[in-house]
């Protein structure tokens, strides 16, 4: 055994009923602290980006691409599934994929409510597996059915619960939809399922029916569309594809980004990104700082020791590495611990939902956690790499002990 490691592993279980015993309980539990709330603060962060990023996602894709039009922003202008988006679209390796929907608005009726909508007209290609979650009640749209299946589309819409409320209807019920136009082309449509997203901007009026639906109202053929939906495998990547599709697409369409649909979320989530790096700076000083103080009551409740030490010959740098290790060893306890409680805290969390949350504030009914493992390596990484490096400032001190002194130090 090296002797730094000797002499401080004697330290170590010589300090108990000391008062410097207290004190590096103390560093110990600050070190702990804040593991233990870098690993939760990053498990809750990413829980909500991934959540909301989620919700928003199904309903607006990473681009939407459509057709210009005159008077209604809800609606688009046509677009030929053959046209140069087709063509690009396949061209650009960042690209997952694509989706061909078109939107109308239009007023739902029952005997005793009416309510404003847009309907959302998806085609065989959208993808219905991240919608299952939202789903609470009745049935996805199918085509399968030919009960569903009047005039060449299907009459069956989903919408959400907040609607449902609104217009007191429940899944088998039929409804009346009134587009905005002349003349007026009312439409039976049965209620195949209840969704829910926490998120007003969908809830409030978002209806999902059959893209074939869309085109027979505004009168397109099936060869027409009104917006291409596209996602991205690296979301990351936005401004970047986003830049690369404006050179090559054609003038007649337009290109809009889902951080710019929504500014209001995506700036509350970098808001969220800047509120945590502060606290967390925060919780690291205030542990370094105790540290700092805590290795410096040690130094100097062992003055005694360190005098000895430099009469039997120890230079600075060892005696300097000796304390270190010491400090090393309250970190690593730290760490386990804070490991250890962040963890199981978030394990709770996550399968039980313990803390609930207000949807109309957080678009969610209770914390998300998610489980990212390089990101917890990190916190643990930082924390030794910045600890250690603080530890080496109380030890400077030893330099300025003289031997003479040190052995007649009274403490």
């Amino acid at each position: 055994m090296q002797f730094p490691s000797f002499i401080a592993k004697r330290i170590r279980h010589n300090e108990a009923g000391s008062f410097s015993a207290t004190v590096s309980k103390i560093g110990v539990a600050s070190i702990a602290v804040g593991v233990a709330v870098g690993i939760i603060a990053f498990a809750v962060l990413l829980g909500f980006k991934q959540t909301i990023q989620q919700k928003i996602f199904l309903f607006g894709a990473h681009i939407n691409i459509s057709s210009f039009s005159i008077g209604n922003t809800y609606e688009e202008g046509p677009i030929p599934l053959k046209n140069p988006v087709s063509d690009a679209l396949p061209k650009i390796p960042e690209i997952k994929r694509w989706q061909t929907v078109a939107h109308k608005s239009g007023i739902l009726k029952t005997p005793e409510e009416i309510k404003g909508i847009i309907l959302k007209g998806v085609g065989k290609d959208y993808d219905w597996d991240a919608f299952k979650s939202s789903l609470k009640e009745g049935n996805l749209i199918s085509r399968k059915d030919s009960s569903s299946i009047k005039y060449g589309y299907s009459s069956e819409i989903l919408i959400s619960r907040k609607v449902a409320a609104q217009l007191r209807l429940k899944t088998g019920d039929d409804v009346i939809l009134y587009t905005l136009q002349n003349p007026p082309r009312p439409r039976k449509l049965t209620i195949s399922g209840i969704y829910d997203t926490q998120m007003e901007e969908f809830d409030n009026n978002l209806v999902i029916g059959d893209l074939a639906l869309v085109q027979r109202l505004n009168g397109w053929g099936p060869d027409s569309i009104g917006t291409y939906e596209v996602y991205l495998k690296d979301f990351e990547k936005l401004d970047e594809v986003s830049d690369r599709l404006k050179m090559i697409l054609p003038p007649a369409v337009y290109l809009q980004k889902v951080t710019s649909s929504f500014p209001q979320i995506f700036d509350w989530l970098i808001l969220l990104d800047r509120n945590t790096a502060v606290f967390l700076t925060l919780i690291l000083f205030v542990a370094c700082f105790n540290m700092i103080s805590i290795l410096l009551v040690m130094i100097m409740e062992r003055t005694p020791l360190i005098g000895l030490l430099k009469t039997l010959g120890s230079p600075n740098k060892q005696i300097r590495r000796v304390f270190l290790r010491v400090g090393l060893y309250m970190v690593r306890r730290g760490l386990i611990i804070g490991n250890a409680v962040g963890l199981l805290f978030c394990w709770i969390q996550y399968h039980f939902k313990l803390i609930s949350l207000d949807p109309v504030n957080y678009y969610m009914d209770t914390v998300p956690i998610v489980f990212d493992w390089p990101i917890f390596l990190m916190v643990n990484v930082i924390t030794i790499v910045i600890s250690g490096l603080i530890l080496l400032i109380p030890t400077l001190i030893i330099t300025k002990i003289q031997p003479i002194r040190a052995l007649l130090f009274k403490k």
